[in-house]
């Protein structure tokens, strides 16, 4: 008699509190930086922080999940969130005093007590920002061949329901009179939920090795600060870099993926700092912006992808996506209403048509028996576009102002004339 499969809801409902509480920190975690003493260029390093510990913890984390299990990494992420959280609610209340100046060198990067807590809170949170992912493999284990597609739809629509709520319960709870402290708290009580579901609700299961790339599908992708896989896909042999970029067009994609996220995280540490210094938009303001941009992004991921796809090839989404994104990118230029949130819909519909699209071409580009390897050196590559694109971008914008979303235009616009030849690449691959 077979045993019966562990149920997948406790799983589903991990990865919406993860998505919960990750997007709860979209609309106020700038006003709090500005809050505390920082500035353009503190916030650019505090997303930096974030990406660059997650690339040291992702692969330690992925590791550990392989031999001790995913129950016991789950719980170990989620109580390093509860602990960042923890740690910025402490800052938001600390006296706002500037560092002694033995500490002269910590000033480039934070030049408040309460601020350079901050820094650590996101490193802790980066290193152990594992949650979402590894909720994704153990999904894999529980999960048979015939139904893994049907339970990582359910997967992304958990995510991606926790992505909407979350900037929209931010704003809300920030617009109260305890201001962007019960947001914290917010996030304080949705870690502790989420730690009481692993430990109580979730089944221990054996990890089994992971064969192809899990469904990458869901709204984090598009709003930044991605969570790193933290899980390696078996291979029969090991792969050198300089092997894979001599792979037929292997370069050229990855080309292509650095410039993208590069692009992309000018506009993430640009537009949140725009919104507040310059618009004055408050926690509210905010949280509505990313709620109705996660909103849009999940109804054009579905219905609206889907229709396009199956009468349009995926090259010309792509180079149509980005045009559509340059678009939008120039339109976040303007300080009125009308332009900004059309460049919301152009966001939502350029980036949900053009990188689902993208990877599509990418996994057919990809031979069978390198899937694994490929999609792990382009979530390199992306990282390192995230790490460089958010510190510069913090410079940029401290330079250049709103004048960055020109920048931005025209690295999608150049993205868009390098895309063309998809067209050909596609017309041999697929």
């Amino acid at each position: 008699m077979s045993t019966p499969r562990p149920s997948i809801l406790p799983i589903l409902l991990v990865n919406f509190i993860g998505s919960l509480g990750f997007s709860i920190v979209l609309p106020f975690i700038v006003i709090l930086v500005l809050k505390l003493g920082g500035n353009e260029l503190s916030y650019g390093f505090l997303g930096a922080t974030y990406s660059f510990f997650q690339l040291i913890g992702a692969p330690i984390l992925g590791d550990w999940s392989d031999k001790y299990g995913r129950k016991k990494i789950l719980l170990l992420s989620e109580a390093g969130s509860l602990a960042a959280w923890v740690l910025f609610l402490v800052a938001l209340y600390l006296p706002v005093r500037e560092l002694s100046i033995h500490a002269q060198a910590l000033k480039v990067f934070a030049n408040t007590i309460p601020l350079l807590l901050l820094f650590i809170a996101r490193a802790v949170d980066g290193l152990t920002g594992g949650n979402i992912s590894v909720a994704n493999a153990y999904l894999a284990d529980v999960s048979t061949k015939d139904d893994r597609k049907k339970n990582f739809g359910k997967m992304s629509a958990s995510a991606n329901i926790g992505f909407v709520v979350g900037p929209a319960l931010a704003g809300i709870l920030g617009a109260t009179a305890l201001g962007i402290s019960l947001p914290i708290i917010a996030a304080i009580l949705v870690s502790l939920l989420s730690l009481m579901t692993i430990a109580f609700r979730l089944k221990d299961i054996k990890p089994k090795a992971i064969t192809e790339p899990i469904d990458q599908g869901r709204v984090n992708k598009i709003l930044g600060a991605e969570p790193k896989e933290c899980f390696t896909i078996a291979s029969p042999a090991k792969h050198h870099f300089i092997t894979i970029l001599k792979l037929p067009y292997i370069a050229y994609f990855l080309v292509l993926y650095f410039l993208i996220y590069l692009g992309f995280n000018f506009f993430y540490v640009a537009f949140p700092v725009y919104a507040v210094q310059q618009l004055k938009w408050n926690v509210l303001q905010l949280g509505i912006f990313f709620a109705l941009l996660s909103g849009a992004m999940v109804i054009v991921q579905g219905p609206v992808l889907t229709s396009l796809s199956s009468r349009v090839r995926g090259s010309t989404l792509v180079i149509v996506g980005n045009l559509l994104l340059a678009v939008s990118f120039a339109l976040f230029c303007s300080s009125s209403v009308v332009p900004l949130y059309l460049g919301l819909l152009f966001f939502a519909l350029g980036n949900g048509i053009m990188w689902p699209s993208f990877l599509a071409l990418l996994a057919n580009a990809s031979e069978d028996r390198y899937q694994g390897v490929i999609q792990g050196f382009a979530s390199s590559t992306g990282s390192l576009a995230s790490i460089i694109g958010l510190v510069s971008g913090a410079f940029l914008y401290k330079i250049m102002g709103s004048a960055i979303f020109l920048v931005t235009t025209a690295f999608m616009v150049l993205v868009a004339i390098t895309s063309y030849w998809l067209i050909a690449i596609e017309k041999k691959t697929v």
